[in-house]
């Protein structure tokens, strides 16, 4: 009996160094947004403080599900749903990637359009083709492979809302609202891919269009984000998989976050160390039932202590 109990402890204490040994590094997918490079960012460095190693690999989305799937990327803060539904939900059914929280439950993600356009009539996905030349038979999109861009590509292809003659322009984030930015400050037509939160929604004067409910949901494109892990993240990472459960933000947080960023062109990391700082009530319900990797409990987080608020 006595060496069952040791040869027990043995493998349960050889199981657990094998959980951490795997944990240990936390694989991330940044796709380049703002909103998920920041949350990136913040939980990159509370990863850190809990004795973690980190990798943050800059991906498209298809290669970011890609890599989950195949177990290559561990976790992905930017599941934005029902707009990624087409790259996610095969694997997520299959089991080889799996949903541990909803970060943050009321986004926005759709079209939408400079004050001219809205001002001229504008206003719903059936008007676009009524300004196409206004528009320069141009609609402005996000990099290559997203979500948004191929709702918009299906739209065009198949001439839904008679948009056959427009052509979608890919980029990435900071080119689009570059050109944007431009229009406004002409006073141009433009209609592109916009999202909240993000500062854009007080840098421009925009709308966003009603009629897309059958691409983007109803409501605008309203949406939700979900934190998303390789498929048996929450069994092997057991303690990784309660952390990110934990952690949800707000539209607020998440603004704050971006506008710091952009606004002041400061690093994204000294950004979020100062948020981390600034919100240890947060940070405390985050870390709840939470253990730093090699045991114990975190009682502080760059040097501020959490003690006063659990």
């Amino acid at each position: 009996m006595g060496w069952m109990l040791t040869l027990s402890l043995t493998c349960a204490g050889n199981l657990q160094a094998a959980e951490t040994a795997r944990c240990e590094q936390v694989r991330l997918s940044d796709v380049g947004w703002t909103d998920i490079t920041m949350t990136t960012a913040v939980t990159r460095l509370l990863l850190g403080e809990l004795g973690y190693r980190t990798h943050v690999a800059r991906l498209s989305l298809p290669e970011t599900y890609a890599g989950l799937a195949k177990g290559k990327v561990d976790v992905f803060l930017g599941n934005w749903m029902p707009a990624q539904a087409a790259l996610a939900q095969p694997h997520l059914d299959a089991g080889l990637i799996e949903k541990l929280q909803t970060n943050l439950p009321v986004v926005r993600y759709t079209l939408a359009v400079l004050q001219p356009g809205y001002e001229a009539g504008l206003h719903d996905f059936a008007d676009i083709q009524r300004f196409e030349k206004e528009l320069g038979g141009k609609i402005y999109g996000l990099e290559r492979g997203n979500g948004g861009n191929k709702m918009v590509q299906g739209m065009i292809k198949d001439n839904v809302f008679g948009l056959k003659g427009f052509t979608l322009v890919e980029s990435n984030e900071n080119e689009m609202l570059n050109y944007v930015e431009r229009a406004q400050h002409l006073g141009q037509f433009a209609v592109f891919l916009a999202w909240e939160p993000h500062p854009m929604n007080k840098r421009f004067r925009l709308s966003y269009l009603s009629g897309g409910d059958a691409y983007f949901g109803p409501n605008y494109g309203a949406a939700q984000v979900n934190t998303v892990a390789r498929g048996g993240f929450s069994k092997d990472c057991q303690n990784l998989a309660r952390l990110f459960s934990n952690m949800t933000f707000t539209i607020a947080s998440v603004s704050e976050l971006m506008s710091a960023v952009q606004e002041s062109n400061t690093n994204r990391r000294r950004v979020a160390k100062q948020w981390i700082k600034a919100n240890p009530q947060i940070v405390a319900t985050w870390l709840k039932g939470v253990t730093h990797r090699e045991g114990g409990p975190v009682t502080a987080i760059f040097g501020a202590s959490l003690a006063s608020t659990n």
